[in-house]
């Protein structure tokens, strides 16, 4: 950590609600041990859980995931904030049983049969658990009958469907056949996302939404599950 960061950190550790703000840098630093630390501090002094998560928490992974869009951030502090996200959601998940619920929603994850690429899916499946998602990352070469099956295992609000290459691309359509002979596609929102594929193919294999990064990701899934104003 470099002594901006510590000042930033260290001085909002003195304010009673600047432990949020203090929370909110960490994690924008991909500071884990800083973001554990300010939040166990913030429910000692009684901090709402849910004020911490969606004022703070969730706004710092907003703000990592635009610069990283804007090419002012990259993949390893994208990873490390989510990582600092996680460590916190550790500490506030117990508080909030039986209370509101700690996700905004459940994805399940994977990229296709015949498709060995993980670095882009397992980036967005960060992403989302960075910005609140409950996460089921189902791997790669993925068949269509296990995306079906954990879709209804999960009770998921979104699947996510990724390919790298376009000899395995086409098979996003057999998932959603697949979704649809399960009679569960309506049950679902469907995004798909890799380096071929594009809005117009998305259209047309009867996807819900599309996305080529990380981040746009976040904001499609939100509009999708009517999220956007939340």
């Amino acid at each position: 950590m470099d002594n901006t960061q510590k000042d930033v950190i260290s001085s909002s550790l003195s304010f009673g609600e600047g432990k949020g703000e203090a929370l909110f840098e960490a994690i924008l630093a991909g500071k884990l041990e800083p973001a554990v630390e300010v939040t166990q501090q913030a429910i000692e002094e009684g901090m709402a859980p849910q004020t911490l998560i969606n004022d703070y928490m969730i706004k710092a992974m907003g703000e990592i995931g635009q610069r990283f869009q804007d090419g002012k951030a990259f993949v390893p502090q994208l990873l490390m904030s989510a990582r600092a996200m996680k460590g916190s959601l550790e500490l506030l998940k117990p508080l909030l049983q039986g209370a509101a619920s700690v996700t905004i929603g459940k994805v399940v994850i994977g990229t296709v049969k015949g498709d060995l690429h993980d670095i882009g899916k397992n980036l967005v499946a960060s992403m989302f658990e960075g910005c609140g998602f409950e996460v089921v990352n189902i791997g790669i070469d993925v068949p269509a009958e296990k995306f079906v099956e954990a879709v209804k295992e999960h009770n998921a609000d979104i699947l996510c469907i990724s390919a790298l290459l376009t000899t395995t691309m086409g098979y996003m359509e057999v998932v959603i056949e697949a979704l649809k002979a399960a009679g569960i596609r309506e049950q679902v929102k469907v995004m798909v996302g890799g380096a071929p594929v594009n809005e117009d193919y998305a259209r047309q294999i009867g996807a819900d939404g599309y996305s080529d990064n990380a981040n746009s990701a976040i904001a499609k899934a939100k509009e999708l599950l009517d999220l956007i104003n939340d």
